[in-house]
């Protein structure tokens, strides 16, 4: 199975957070989409990303958008990792035995970011590091908040234009 793409239609996903709460993507997108982070705290590229998917989390309110987080960790190194990267979204546990959520949308590297509209369809599917991407993701995150656009990159800040997941 391929990753998921845009257009697609986005499987169940039910996970634990990393504070025990059941999340439900399927509940969770009929109240706002919602934008699913997978990473592995190992990441290079996944540690890159997330401090920008942060600032879009700030950026807009989780009951217009939840951006939440999936790790392919153990909790005590994903509530590390949240940490040293100032993770402040919500993060999932997927289980590392058998990765049923990575499994679910055919995941194949990480960091894979998708944002899942309030019918179910994937919006935007980004693997890796994608700056043009990620600006897109920001647009997008605005429309569905019902503001402007925030700015996610510092002025004078060097950001790569693509990594490799």
């Amino acid at each position: 199975m391929a990753t998921l793409e845009a257009g697609a239609k986005a499987p169940e996903i039910t996970l634990k957070s990393t504070h025990g709460r059941t999340f439900s993507l399927d509940a969770e997108r009929n109240k706002a989409p919602v934008i699913m982070a997978f990473f592995k705290v190992e990441c290079p590229t996944c540690q890159y990303t997330f401090p920008f998917l942060e600032r879009i989390a700030k950026a807009y309110p989780r009951d217009k958008v939840l951006l939440v987080g999936i790790s392919q960790s153990p909790i005590d190194d994903t509530i590390a990792f949240a940490r040293k990267y100032g993770v402040t979204f919500p993060v999932m546990l997927d289980d590392t035995r058998k990765y049923p959520a990575s499994n679910a949308v055919g995941l194949e590297t990480v960091p894979s970011t998708f944002m899942v509209s309030q019918t179910g369809t994937v919006e935007s599917a980004i693997v890796g590091w994608d700056k043009k991407e990620i600006s897109r993701l920001n647009e997008l995150t605005a429309k569905a908040a019902g503001i402007p656009p925030a700015h996610i990159f510092n002025a004078g800040e060097n950001v790569l234009d693509f990594k490799a997941g």
